[in-house]
């Protein structure tokens, strides 16, 4: 059995610590690291890549909405062309820096408010996958497991990795809790494990009534900024190591080869 852990990374800004990013990058497998437009810069992005290289950490686009006072969190309405050249705007960033570094980005992973509205907007959705497959064909779509993100990329015929959250909560229709509720966060890294455990055991997601939700799961997300993170990551690869669980970078699994 294999699987991979990924994380937001290289998220440098006011609501945003990197603190927590060499830590995290001795753990995981994946980093979907900031363009620039929602938070981080040049500097962030390059140390981001040198140390996930150190670790053998694929590394990915994490583009979002151009808000960075709000953190890409606020929902925008932007014409097909509009999102198309956001996304471009930001893999090339990406790309500069990695053929800088020598190093390959592998996927890209929307963010935020646009990573929110693409899972509901089958549209958007394709938009997104059209742009990221006009910069290059190659590049993995990270997308939520049930969303209507997979499905675009289905019918795109990209290559797609479906996500889990280990630090977050669902709804009865496979999104996720709104981070405005008390119940959105999951911090305990036992929780989360378990959380995590049943939804690989069962190749479903459960929403915190209950619900189960057949699915698709290649990869385990959780979010590298909270006060938990860290522990919680640690226990978690410890935790699916133990239940003979292979971890690889995203790029490495079998289903990319």
């Amino acid at each position: 059995m294999e699987t991979n852990i990924n994380s937001d990374l290289g998220e440098k800004s006011s609501p945003s610590s990197t603190d927590n990013d060499p830590l995290l990058l001795n753990i995981i497998n994946t980093a979907n690291v900031a363009c620039g437009y929602h938070a981080g810069d040049t500097e962030t992005i390059e140390n981001t890549i040198q140390i996930a290289k150190k670790n053998n950490v694929s590394v990915g686009s994490h583009p979002s909405f151009k808000d960075r006072e709000n953190f890409g969190r606020k929902r925008l309405n932007l014409s097909k062309s509009e999102i198309k050249k956001l996304i471009t705007d930001q893999l090339e960033i990406m790309a500069i820096a990695c053929d800088k570094l020598k190093y390959q980005s592998t996927h890209v992973k929307p963010h935020g408010a646009l990573n929110n509205m693409a899972c509901e907007d089958y549209d958007l959705a394709l938009t997104i996958g059209e742009a990221v497959k006009e910069f290059d064909r190659k590049l993995i779509f990270m997308v939520l497991a049930q969303s209507e993100m997979e499905k675009a990329a289905t019918n795109l015929k990209m290559p797609c990795a479906s996500e889990i959250f280990a630090d977050r909560n669902y709804e009865d229709n496979g999104t996720l809790v709104s981070r405005n509720l008390n119940h959105a966060l999951i911090t305990d890294p036992k929780k989360s494990l378990d959380h995590v455990m049943r939804m690989l055991e069962n190749k479903s997601i459960y929403s915190h009534s209950g619900k189960k939700i057949p699915c698709i799961i290649d990869t385990i997300c959780l979010h590298g900024d909270g006060k938990t993170a860290v522990p919680l990551a640690r226990f978690l690869k410890e935790g699916l190591e133990k239940n003979g669980y292979v971890l690889k970078p995203l790029d490495q699994l079998s289903k990319f080869q």
